[in-house]
């Protein structure tokens, strides 16, 4: 009944990276960080007219610490710029951000004094999403290019070298139970 009855005498070749990728790109788990209209336009995302679903992202966390992409949808002020470094942190790694509209990426109409001129001045970004808002198609689109872009890192990268050490450890038998 194991894997065996199914490959019979065949192997799979294959390497850890790709595995590792495949799954993570395949099970995203979105925190939205919202803060204005651009909420609205990801609430359509989720309906089935656009289905985020098709693309292993339908369950959004509103919980930073069991998410590993986070969308900043909307204005932040410099007062939730701290508030955002904190839940940045809390996401365990690997972690992805994408930053939603005009508003999160540049400050948009709001050049003032409170607003942030773009998040990226406080969280590392990897796929900013144009537009005021942006239509739940611009945010799909984004999507599809970040499980790209995830498809091509390695786990030999600096931010995946821990769990290199933790991932070998485990296969090779020299960790215990309690450790797991």
């Amino acid at each position: 009944m194991g894997i065996e009855q199914h490959l019979g005498n065949s192997f799979v070749a294959t390497s850890i990276s790709f595995i590792a990728n495949w799954s993570r790109k395949n099970s995203l788990w979105p925190f939205p960080f919202a803060t204005a209209c651009c909420s609205i336009e990801f609430m359509s995302c989720m309906t089935s007219d656009f289905d985020i679903a098709r693309f292993g992202a339908e369950r959004p966390s509103f919980s930073p610490r069991q998410a590993d992409l986070m969308l900043v949808l909307g204005t932040i002020t410099y007062k939730m710029a701290p508030v955002l470094w904190q839940a940045y942190q809390t996401m365990a790694e690997p972690k992805w951000v994408i930053c939603v509209g005009a508003c999160a990426s540049t400050g948009g109409m709001f050049d003032t004094y409170a607003v942030l001129q773009g998040i990226d001045r406080v969280i590392p970004v990897d796929i900013y999403v144009p537009g005021c808002p942006p239509r739940p198609e611009m945010m799909l689109d984004a999507l599809v290019k970040l499980q790209q872009k995830i498809s091509k890192e390695s786990v030999n990268d600096p931010k995946y070298r821990d769990r290199v050490e933790y991932l070998d450890k485990a296969l090779n038998g020299g960790m215990s139970m309690s450790e797991r």
